[in-house]
């Protein structure tokens, strides 16, 4: 009998226990355990199944994650992923970039500048739960930045720290002859050096408005939202002859959610509620690169 699914376990406690119950679970909705590996390292555990599902269809595979996320076992995360996908020759990763591909929240940086820190995450994190149009929570978060010298561009781009894990993240699928994009709704001045230094095959953000050497509170053109992530994440597997099937997207806010959908597999990581009761896998520790063991590179 041939997998046509993997169990892809990962997290900073995997217990025999939990092992167990998973086995449990999968088991009882159907599917058939072939063989197990574990590995990891000192930082996570990773431990993989390879499963036999009656139903792998998108709706029998929905099924079986939905039994695994309410058996709510603690200490790890596990993602149900098509044995196509993991096996694919050549697969896209495309990933959010505030709190996905770095730590942190570009706009809040900025804002801190222009003493709005408080006032502008406030509007942030509302916006990433879904609770704000997108595009008008950026425009009004944009603005506070008026009158600032464009300078501090440059220092925010020194305070800005990659995810742990995700230059490792990089150079796997890279090395491995795989495609890496990134689409933020954050700016193009502080992603370019990024995409340059990890050697990105497509990257897209917002440009910020600078005249005479200030920010003058708007951003050029049209918003990268919700939809123009999705927009994106088609046009650069389409372009590089990828089947969306085998693309993996990842992201924590309510704006990568159209994204998160259209991919082979859309991963949480570190994500508002909202996202992670839709994400086809969620991880919910600091490093980025168990996205490696989820697409099997």
């Amino acid at each position: 009998m041939t997998s046509n699914v993997t169990a892809v376990s990962y997290g900073l406690n995997i217990t025999p226990s939990g092992l167990e119950r998973l086995r449990s679970v999968l088991t009882g909705n159907g599917a058939e355990l072939l063989s197990e590996t574990s590995h990891g390292d000192s930082r996570y555990q990773v431990q993989v199944a390879q499963v036999s599902l009656p139903d792998a269809t998108a709706a029998g595979l929905a099924g079986l994650r939905r039994a695994v996320a309410h058996a709510s076992i603690s200490g790890f995360d596990t993602a149900l992923v098509p044995a196509e996908l993991r096996s694919a020759g050549r697969k896209m990763l495309i990933m959010d970039v505030d709190s996905t591909l770095i730590q942190q929240e570009v706009i809040e940086l900025l804002a801190a500048y222009a003493g709005k820190f408080e006032e502008v995450a406030a509007v942030t994190e509302a916006a990433m739960r879904g609770e704000l149009d997108f595009t008008q929570s950026l425009h009004a978060r944009v603005a506070v930045l008026a009158g600032l010298p464009a300078d501090v561009v440059r220092s925010v781009r020194e305070e800005v720290k990659l995810s742990l894990g995700a230059a490792d993240l990089v150079a796997a699928f890279k090395a491995a002859g795989h495609v890496v994009a990134v689409v933020s709704g954050g700016f193009n001045q502080i992603l370019e050096p990024i995409a340059d230094e990890l050697g990105l095959d497509h990257w897209q953000a917002n440009e910020l408005e600078i005249v005479d050497g200030v920010l003058t509170g708007k951003v050029l053109g049209a918003v990268v939202d919700r939809a123009a992530k999705e927009k994106f994440l088609r046009e650069w597997a389409a372009a590089e002859g990828i089947a969306l099937e085998h693309t993996v997207a990842v992201g924590d806010g309510a704006n990568d959610l159209d994204m998160l959908g259209a991919a082979g597999i859309g991963v949480a990581f570190n994500a508002k509620p909202a996202v992670r009761a839709v994400a086809d896998a969620a991880i919910n520790m600091p490093y980025l690169d168990a996205v490696r063991h989820i697409a099997g590179v």
